[in-house]
């Protein structure tokens, strides 16, 4: 055995804070690295030491092996834990990590180069036996020949990166018609995000569910299931939602589920963390996906019933020590849930999110753990996963679970950034889910093609705002004059009303709501819009970052974080930003009806442009792809028309809005 006493974190964010935590409660120092654009993040600030290893560009920072390896040279570092995604299944740097002499926290070279190729893979498990989906997954690799078997394997049909994961590289084709785009896009993004373009190519199995087996090795032979987790609610093939045990799992199944993941384990003489991916049918049958070669995302609800910590596993197996246990020690107790914060915004097809972190307010409660990368004042950038924390309950049981971790985000609050919040809270409230029922259709069957929606409740966030903005204004006054702000609200004839006009800044308003607020008591005020009495609020406490206010019996409490531009409002199920300025004119230009203008969704990399002006084009064809946060996405033409001007080039970094295309309307009178 050899002691780890000093371990490097090749990652970045909540997982590079989750293993320092780990790493030092076992007394082990750690190292953190950082690019350009993390410089002041959280887990560089949690670690005792941390090196620069280069520019935002991930092929010039968290994917280069070169800078990696100097980096625990430089610290003198014993081990190196990859956590998940970047490195954390490449082979060569594992390769790489072993000729420095440094330990790898995580599976041999061998296993990972096996197993990180999803067509080697799955020839392997077919040979051990483990039960497959029907697909293609052989090395002739051209268009037409994976157009060919996706017929002969029947639509609808699954195409994926044969290397990676994460949904990058995945496409899920139902029409024979939009197979070579598909194809073309599926590899484009594979290759990018992986460095390799090769695909397999599965049968799309519809209303299963995604069952994954935490599995676990040490260097003695030994090898052992920790149970299942239930990721079956997914958006573009990411995770959104997970639990562990699944809700129909039975005793026989789990044993034949284990005994199979098992078997793929020792097929590749496994050692450490993995995870063995299954499809499981509505008829109790489960079908051999991938096996993930590193710890998972979703670890924390495995960690919560079995009362393991899996990284103090990893690193325990990783200095030579064995498990310490046998499967028949392992014992699955009580439920946990987690779900995954993106800086997304689900009313624009959840398209990632940038900008500063004005305030968090991290979920909070009994049985509530969140595993953050991210700080009030925290950047998040265009660079990375979009993933800010993930917060999981635990219960006794799952309902119990499911409803403290609603309570837990509906008393959160991050302003800034658009976030899923609202959209996690909603999905964890549909019946389908309470009942135990979401399959890998959830949100498809949920949501449909309008997709997230929300009305905001806009009577509550309007009074609630401007309440909160009169209080703020006063306190300011009364601190500048030297008087009690109750005295403020009063003169010596009639009360004095103040006047809040607000521009709500989201997509399903339009205009501007004019308040009128005056106070009828101590802590008491009515609100008006324009000639409208709406209601008299009394506030009956606040602090800094959460006011409690009564209407008609009825209490509520409400979370606020005034800011330079105006107020964030935050209420159970919904999240407001009230501002002082106008939207942006190129918003309101390209969001209108029939527009030609096309602009940037987000913030990104332009990786190709598909058109030239004089081109005509019809409605929805593919104008441009755009790579933004690790994924790939098509940019279609709005409307039928000629292309006029291109403003950008391929390879260009764009900011979110930037006019990229000029199409005039065709006449097709």
């Amino acid at each position: 055995m050899t002691p780890i006493s000093r371990l490097l974190i090749a990652n970045r964010g909540e997982i590079a804070c989750r293993v320092i935590r780990t790493a030092k409660s076992m007394g082990i120092e750690t190292v953190a690295v950082y690019s350009d654009a993390d410089c002041e993040a959280l887990h560089v600030k949690a670690a005792e030491q941390a090196v620069h290893i280069g520019p935002p560009a991930v092929s010039e920072s968290y994917l280069s092996i070169e800078r990696m390896i100097q980096a625990a040279r430089d610290t003198d570092s014993d081990a190196v834990h990859p956590g998940y995604g970047f490195l954390s299944e490449n082979a060569a740097f594992a390769e790489a990590c072993a000729n420095a002499g440094i330990a790898f926290v995580g599976p041999s070279p061998q296993a990972i180069d096996l197993m990180g190729d999803k067509a080697r893979a799955k020839r392997a498990m077919i040979d051990a036996g483990v039960p497959c989906i029907p697909g293609y997954q052989s090395e002739d690799q051209a268009t037409e020949t994976l157009m060919k078997e996706s017929i002969r394997i029947g639509l609808p049909i699954m195409i994926k990166a044969a290397a990676g994961g994460g949904g990058r590289g995945m496409r899920l084709v139902g029409d024979a018609s939009s197979l070579e785009g598909a194809i073309e896009t599926a590899r484009s993004e594979a290759l990018a995000a992986f460095g390799a373009d090769a695909l397999i190519l599965e049968k799309a199995l519809a209303g299963s569910r995604h069952v994954e087996v935490q599995v676990f090795g040490d260097t003695q032979g030994n090898v052992v299931y920790l149970g299942e987790r239930d990721c079956s609610v997914q958006r573009r093939h990411q995770k959104v939602i997970e639990e562990a045990p699944c809700p129909v799992m039975t005793a026989d199944l789990r044993k034949a589920m284990g005994e199979a993941a098992v078997s793929a384990a020792r097929a590749v003489d496994y050692v450490g963390a993995g995870t063995v991916e299954f499809l499981l049918d509505g008829d109790g049958e489960f079908y051999f996906l991938e096996m993930n070669t590193r710890l998972q995302v979703e670890h924390p609800v495995t960690e919560l019933i079995t009362g393991l910590d899996l990284v103090e596993l990893q690193l325990k197996v990783a200095a030579g020590e064995p498990l310490g246990f046998a499967q028949d020690d392992v014992r699955l107790t009580g439920h946990a849930i987690e779900v995954r914060l993106y800086a997304e915004d689900p009313r624009n097809d959840f398209l990632p999110s940038t900008g500063k972190i004005k305030h968090w307010r991290p979920p909070s409660g009994n049985g509530i753990r969140v595993d953050a990368g991210v700080e009030t004042g925290s950047g998040v950038s265009p660079y990375y996963d979009p993933m800010l924390a993930k917060v999981i309950a635990s219960g006794a049981t799952r309902e119990e679970a499911r409803g403290r971790l609603v309570k837990a985000l509906s008393k959160s609050a991050l302003v800034g950034p658009a976030t899923n919040r609202d959209f996690l809270i909603d999905a964890l409230r549909r019946k389908s889910f309470v009942k135990g029922q979401a399959t890998t259709a959830f949100i498809e069957d949920e949501y449909g093609e309008a997709g997230f929606s929300l009305v905001p409740s806009l009577t509550d966030f309007g009074m609630a705002a401007v309440v909160q903005y009169r209080l703020r204004t006063l306190s300011a006054l009364s601190e500048a004059l030297k008087v009690n702000s109750e005295l403020l609200n009063w003169s010596s004839g009639v009360s004095l009303e103040a006047v809040t006009v607000y521009p709500p800044n989201n997509p399903t308003d339009n205009g501007r709501l004019s308040f009128i607020t005056h106070p009828t008591g101590s802590g008491s005020y009515a609100v008006s819009v324009g000639e409208d009495f709406l209601a008299e609020y009394t506030i009956l406490d606040s602090d800094d970052q959460t006011m409690t206010l009564q209407c008609k019996g009825e209490k509520r409490r409400i979370g606020y974080h005034a800011h330079e531009d105006g107020l964030t409002i935050s209420i159970a199920t919904e999240k407001l930003e009230f501002t002082l300025t106008d939207l942006a004119a190129g918003r309101e230009a390209s969001d209108a009806l029939g527009s030609g203008v096309v602009v940037s969704p987000m913030h990104g990399q332009l990786i190709e442009i598909f058109v030239r002006p004089g081109d005509i084009v019809t409605r929805g064809r593919r104008l441009a792809l755009l790579e933004a946060m690790k994924m790939q996405h098509e940019i279609n033409a709005p409307i039928e028309g000629t292309v006029v001007k291109v403003h950008a080039e391929a390879n260009e970094q764009v900011a979110m809005e930037a006019l990229l295309i000029e199409i005039e309307a065709r006449d097709v009178r």
